[in-house]
């Protein structure tokens, strides 16, 4: 038996930064005492969601992942409490700015950084602006509690993605997030398509997947964009274990026997059964493949 304890966090983020990482520490810690050894705060958490518009001030937030301030908090925090946690922040790398995720081990070293792959760009969501395309690739992570596979917000999205980290051996998927309403069309809710398609990468995959999205409505400009919470940890065969509300601050915890996980889907035979001979149509935009 290998049994790991998930946390996955969501609170509101504010302008207050001091205010809101103390925050962030104050749920981490809740989330140890609780028995959390991997716990999974949201997507840039330091601040607002500020790429609901475009501004050139913003870019100036991104800073570089060398003795980034965040991040030397919580890798003292992680080292302290022996625990792994991704945190998510702005980077600035030379000229390039990434939306990236460093990953804490439980001794508070460094296991590995993610730079988010899929880059959106729809109003409310201007990404495009504030974010280069990710160059780290899909790579599982191995940790003090187990592999560890990590997309960001969109990447959710892309069965691709989860497909490759289970490739690569990640043993869970970690999927830190901030979506909420479509300033374009507020009638739409998109919560349980969102929760679904993750659902169905722990179902398809044999792994279990925790999300961790923000709650509370920011503005920026004319644009308000209300984000949902519901962040969620679903078992290896996509039900949903736990399931947060969509406007507290809160905790959500689950325990899985990482072997047993592993002989299901070893068992299952999704991955024995493969074809990658037939598909050569998902290395291509438009479909098509040459004819052989």
């Amino acid at each position: 038996m290998r049994p790991v304890t998930f946390a996955a966090l969501q609170f509101a983020c504010t302008w207050d930064q001091d205010q809101t990482l103390d925050t962030a520490e104050s749920l981490v810690r809740a989330a140890a005492a609780q028995g959390a050894q991997v716990i999974l705060p949201q997507e840039l958490f330091e601040t607002p969601y500020f790429c609901s518009i475009q501004h050139p001030r913003f870019l100036a937030l991104a800073k570089p992942i060398a003795d980034h301030p965040t991040v030397e908090r919580f890798r003292t925090i992680a080292r302290e409490l022996g625990v792994v946690i991704p945190v998510s922040v702005y980077e600035r790398a030379g000229l390039a700015l990434f939306n990236t995720t460093v990953v804490l081990d439980a001794d508070g070293r460094t296991a590995g950084v993610y730079r988010k792959s899929h880059i959106p760009q729809n109003p409310g969501y201007e990404e495009k602006y504030y974010f280069s395309p990710g160059d780290t690739g899909f790579k599982a992570l191995d940790t003090a509690y187990g592999r560890l596979g990590l997309g960001i917000c969109w990447d959710q999205w892309f069965p691709e993605t989860a497909r490759a980290l289970v490739l690569d051996g990640a043993e869970f998927l970690l999927y830190p997030t901030a979506i909420g309403s479509e300033p374009a069309d507020p009638s739409y809710d998109s919560m349980s398509h969102w929760q679904m398609v993750m659902r169905g990468h722990a179902a398809a995959n044999i792994v279990p997947v925790i999300a961790s999205n923000r709650i509370g409505a920011e503005t920026e400009g004319a644009t308000t964009v209300t984000f949902y919470g519901s962040s969620f940890i679903a078992g290896p065969t996509g039900d949903l274990i736990e399931c947060a509300d969509r406007s507290s601050a809160q905790i959500l915890t689950s325990t899985f026997d990482l072997d047993a996980v592993r002989a299901l889907r070893t068992t299952w035979g999704v991955f024995r059964d493969r074809r990658p001979d037939l598909y050569g149509s998902l290395t291509t935009l438009d479909g098509r493949i040459a004819p052989r």
